[in-house]
């Protein structure tokens, strides 16, 4: 019972740290945030996001974590609301990229997730996307949708379009004009994988 509480008691510290962080570097941005006031808004001390996460940086890594994971799962709700397939992938391409308007994800995934953590694409959330992709794009080759090409090639590109749009938009000085034309470019380009656009 012991082990248990302690457990428990660590994934509350853990859960405290990663609000904090998240709240600091969404704020402050990751550079600004110090890291004796960010423990301590949490009540906690440095030691424990020692502990937790090796350094302020293994932190960031956590933050940006739970925010690309959350962000992946609003995209896949999307494309189950548009009926999976073909429309759900672009959905979620789509509401990938329009999640780049939001302050949050700008500052903590867009801009200082690869300033600090380096290659998106190395990152764990970004790999889950990558694997959803390519089960989708498996599901359309087997119903013969899609042009015969290599699907784990396929799905990094169109995860690297959606990121990249996304980082595009994040930088713009006219996000909202930005947004619709790398939309556009988005699905014109997946569109030429289809059989029948």
């Amino acid at each position: 019972m012991a082990t248990k509480s302690r457990a428990e008691k660590m994934e509350k510290t853990r859960i405290k740290l990663i609000a904090a962080g998240r709240k600091a570097f969404g704020e402050k941005g990751y550079a600004a945030a110090s890291m004796d006031e960010l423990t301590a808004g949490a009540g906690l001390t440095r030691g424990a996001l020692y502990h937790n996460f090796g350094d302020k940086r293994g932190l960031l890594a956590a933050v940006v974590d739970e925010i690309d994971s959350a962000m992946a799962q609003k995209a896949k709700d999307a494309g189950d609301t548009a009926g999976g397939g073909w429309n759900g992938l672009i959905a979620e391409g789509r509401t990938y990229i329009e999640l780049a308007l939001e302050p949050e994800v700008q500052r903590i995934v867009l801009l200082d997730g690869p300033a600090f953590l380096g290659d998106p694409s190395q990152w764990p959330s970004q790999n889950r996307c990558l694997q959803a992709t390519i089960r989708t794009l498996q599901e359309l080759a087997a119903q013969e949708a899609i042009k015969s090409v290599d699907i784990e090639a396929l799905a990094r590109l169109l995860n690297g379009v959606a990121l990249n749009a996304a980082l595009w938009v994040a930088t713009s000085e006219d996000q909202q004009t930005t947004l619709q034309n790398a939309i556009a470019a988005f699905e014109c380009l997946a569109s030429g994988v289809l059989k029948k656009p």
